[in-house]
């Protein structure tokens, strides 16, 4: 509690306690279904506080083959998740002679996150290939739930661009403008949100395989600044 002139006040609370100095992925993430696969993307930006940390962070972490995730939150809690998934993955992949499917994936995230709710600060959206489900996308918000849905978005640069993806979104969408789709709601997101920012990357995820692609800084989409 704080004291202005002598009186007590709760108008300016003490909230340095919260969350000292943690590393925290301050974040735009998403991930989009199309005919055929999905597009996964983020920005690179990690803060501690106001203070980046990284600014050319990976965000797009590998849980298995065909199989990616997207973090955000807490850079240390979403890092053991995704850890922990990967090497359950690894096990159920010997223990039944075939690959995990995305939901397979996606349920072991989302039990991990629900069973700790109260320690983990962590919002993960899983998305990848398989031959069951084709391109599938989950989002496991912060203390746990599995939603599927064509797309997803989170991190605090995702709520600046809800309007956008609403209105914006088809399902019908190519390969290359789903590409474009991602590329440009990160780059709006990052835009506006001062924990979101540096580069994108994004992880095409098909039958076939997965490919990367990097936007650095200087070649990210411009919109209103381009007048």
């Amino acid at each position: 509690m704080s004291k202005i002139h002598g009186e007590d006040s709760y108008a300016t609370p003490d909230v340095s306690r919260l969350k000292a100095g943690e590393v925290n992925l301050g974040t735009s993430i998403m991930a989009v279904a199309f005919p055929g696969g999905v597009v996964i993307g983020a920005d690179s930006r990690t803060t501690t506080g106001s203070y980046i940390a990284n600014r050319v962070t990976d965000k797009l972490t590998y849980l298995h083959e065909r199989i990616y995730c997207c973090r955000s939150g807490s850079a240390a809690d979403t890092q053991a998740i995704a850890d922990v998934a990967h090497s359950q993955l690894g096990l159920f992949a010997m223990q039944h002679g075939e690959r995990p499917t995305v939901n397979v994936a996606g349920t072991m995230l989302e039990s991990i996150c629900y069973s700790n709710k109260d320690q983990l600060s962590a919002g993960i959206i899983v998305a990848g290939w398989d031959k069951e489900n084709g391109g599938t996308v989950y989002n496991i918000p912060l203390g746990g739930g599995l939603f599927q849905a064509p797309w997803a978005i989170g991190g605090s640069g995702s709520t600046y661009i809800y309007g956008y993806c609403d209105a914006t979104f088809r399902e019908d969408f190519t390969k290359e403008e789903t590409i474009d789709f991602v590329r440009n709601s990160l780059a709006l997101a990052m835009s506006r949100d001062g924990s979101s920012g540096g580069t994108i990357r994004l992880a095409i995820i098909e039958e076939g395989g997965v490919e990367r692609i990097f936007v650095p800084g200087d070649k990210l989409p411009q919109f209103w600044e381009k007048a």
